[in-house]
């Protein structure tokens, strides 16, 4: 699988890159008919403290999956977001056996 990482308008990190890499790494091997994954971090100015957010989308057969999740840190949004995009690889797997 081709993963694409990108930091918008913050510095990028290496532990959040290397978290979601080693996670979606271990999507991949749970379901190999993943294509490539585009991972965007970006920080917003935000009143609330919440101002870091994660955005994955899959590319697979089919329509494309997308998760997104805002924290305070881009390590929490990303393990939320790949929480996200399992619960939705997992439904669309039960979708693909009973055809």
């Amino acid at each position: 699988m081709k993963t694409n990482v990108q930091f918008v308008h913050t510095d990028s990190k290496m532990s959040a890159e290397q978290l979601v890499q080693r996670k979606l790494d271990k999507l991949e091997n749970k379901y190999d008919w993943i294509i490539s994954a585009d991972v965007m971090f970006r920080e917003e100015k935000s009143t609330n403290g919440n101002g870091k957010t994660c955005a994955i989308e899959l590319s697979l057969p089919g329509p494309k999956i997308h998760a997104s999740s805002n924290s305070d840190s881009f390590e929490a949004a990303a393990a939320e977001t790949v929480k996200d995009i399992e619960k939705q690889l997992k439904k669309r797997k039960a979708e693909m056996q009973s055809h």
